[in-house]
């Protein structure tokens, strides 16, 4: 069973950078595509990026193409995500999720969604 904790959010000034993790404890990551999504207040959820299950190509959305980057260490079982550049749009409680389904940026073909981080960037 997949079971995902993410973690690295935090305060950050405008300009600066994070990096959050994702950890599945079930330790079957590798069978899957893993996702990364936010959620921001009173909006809805936003793909962010994926990565795929051998860590080999990415995907991102357009408002963070350039400035996020998402890898994988298989023997760490963890995903990662991170962000430069940060704006203050960018504050949101952070998810990541699962897939089988790469090419996919809905969250209904995601699955075992962690608990979130959130991130919250200062101006």
């Amino acid at each position: 069973q997949v079971q995902l904790v993410e973690s690295g959010g935090g305060l950050v000034q405008a300009g600066g950078s994070l990096r959050l993790s994702c950890v599945d404890s079930g330790r079957i990551f590798g069978n899957y595509a893993v996702g990364w999504f936010r959620q921001a207040p009173g909006k809805e959820r936003e793909f962010v990026g994926i990565i795929n299950l051998n860590g080999g190509s990415t995907r991102y959305a357009d408002s963070v193409k350039g400035r996020f980057t998402i890898s994988r260490i298989k023997d760490e079982n963890t995903v990662y995500l991170q962000m430069h550049r940060l704006k203050p749009e960018d504050t949101a409680v952070y998810y990541c999720a699962v897939t089988h389904i790469f090419g996919s940026s809905a969250g209904a073909d995601f699955a075992s969604w962690g608990q979130g981080t959130q991130v919250t960037v200062s101006s």
